[in-house]
């Protein structure tokens, strides 16, 4: 949006497609006003904007815009506080004479949008939390072109496809406040619609997102949703194989089972030679392999392949590798640096984190290498290529 068009909304002070803040000390606030912008509920199919450093009364706040401050704005869309994702643009503008932030949000295209669990709308010049109607009309908003591969429908579904108890009794209180589950009157239909796991208009049909989180049996709607694990006698594939399992289900399940799985397979050896106190070394840290082999689930591309997360467990090191190369702004040559990520599956995303399995975005890699580094063992080594990732981490010497 260029000055004029920012000016404009600046001056009209009764737009709901404008918020004035005199500072950032209110991030809570902040968020609900980019989700309920992200949310479009009015449908302008534009832009709203969040001025920072602008007094109610359109008056300048005199509020000093600094790296730090603008860096703390950035860091709402991918925090994992609003989710899905927000598409916005920060900027520092100078508009009719006032140094200000302006954090542009983008109309979301598969709304509705949730801040803390909550989905916040403008009514006019005011935020408010969505009624039933208003949610049920968001959730009709979505678009069906260029949706991510996670919320397109899986015509070979259906909803009987779907766990209900599972997604009621363990999806639905993971993700929604308790105030909201207890006043809740919505159909089935109708919360499973507003988590994406259904779609909106007919015919009704489970989306990939759906099967995926709460399916009865993922890999027979899509084949490669499933984890291979391989225990080697050795370092090269043709050695003994010492364990194998097909680890499958919907999401939780599959993720719960890794970790078992994971944790008993690592050895711990004691040292009580060094220091006085007995010191248990593990042969690789369980955040680091927990980070990376989720990581490898949530990026991986399920469409067009019936290829597994492979997670290959030799005598001297562990492979994990997931179908599907580098995505978005993330490429060959920045991959795994602080800061640079983006989402194949961003609906994906916010259900791992629903679930517990992520708590922020964007760290599971600095996680991962913090944790080999304090356990004393080798950095993770990456492969990347076009149709797949590797990561290699190296046994602890």
């Amino acid at each position: 949006m260029d000055d004029s068009q920012l000016e404009t909304l600046l001056k009209d002070i009764e737009s709901d497609r404008v918020e004035r803040k005199a500072s950032i000390s209110d991030k809570g606030k902040l968020r609900q006003a980019i989700c309920a912008f992200a949310n479009d509920l009015p449908n302008h199919q534009q832009p709203g904007v969040l001025f920072i450093g602008v007094n109610d009364d359109g008056s300048c706040a005199n509020l000093s815009i600094t790296d730090q401050l603008l860096q703390t704005l950035s860091d709402m869309r991918s925090d994992g506080n609003i989710l899905p994702f927000p598409v916005i643009t920060v900027q520092k503008r100078t508009l009719a004479g006032c140094e200000l932030a302006a954090v542009i949000v983008e109309p979301s295209d598969a709304p509705p949008v949730r801040y803390d669990g909550r989905i916040w709308v403008r009514v006019g010049p005011r935020r408010a939390t969505a009624t039933a109607e208003e949610e049920r009309r968001l959730s009709e908003k979505r678009r069906s072109r260029d949706l991510p591969f996670d919320i397109q429908s899986l015509p070979s579904g259906t909803l009987d496809d779907l766990n209900l108890t599972l997604f009621q009794q363990e999806y639905l209180p993971s993700t929604l406040p308790s105030d909201i589950l207890e006043e809740n009157q919505r159909t089935v239909e109708h919360q499973l619609a507003s988590v994406r796991f259904i779609t909106t208009l007919p015919p009704i049909q489970p989306t990939n997102l759906g099967i995926l989180v709460v399916g009865k049996d993922p890999r027979q709607l899509i084949p490669g949703a499933y984890i291979q694990f391989l225990r080697i006698e050795g370092t090269e594939l043709t050695d003994a194989i010492k364990d194998q399992k097909e680890i499958a289900g919907p999401l939780s399940m599959m993720l719960r089972v890794l970790d078992e799985i994971l944790q008993s397979h690592i050895s711990v050896a004691s040292d009580i030679t060094a220091q006085s106190v007995e010191i248990q070394q593990p042969d690789y840290p369980l955040v680091a392999l927990q980070q990376l082999a989720r990581n490898a689930v949530l990026h991986r591309t399920y469409e067009g392949t019936y290829a597994p997360v492979r997670i290959t467990w030799f005598s001297d090191r562990i492979e994990i590798q997931n179908p599907g190369g580098p995505f978005g702004q993330v490429n060959r040559q920045n991959f795994g640096m602080p800061g640079i990520t983006d989402y194949r599956n961003p609906n994906l995303a916010e259900a791992l984190k629903n679930l517990g399995y992520v708590q922020r975005f964007g760290i599971g890699i600095p996680t991962a290498r913090n944790s080999l580094q304090k356990n004393g063992s080798p950095p993770p080594e990456f492969v990347v290529e076009d149709a797949h990732v590797l990561v290699i981490i190296r046994r602890h010497p």
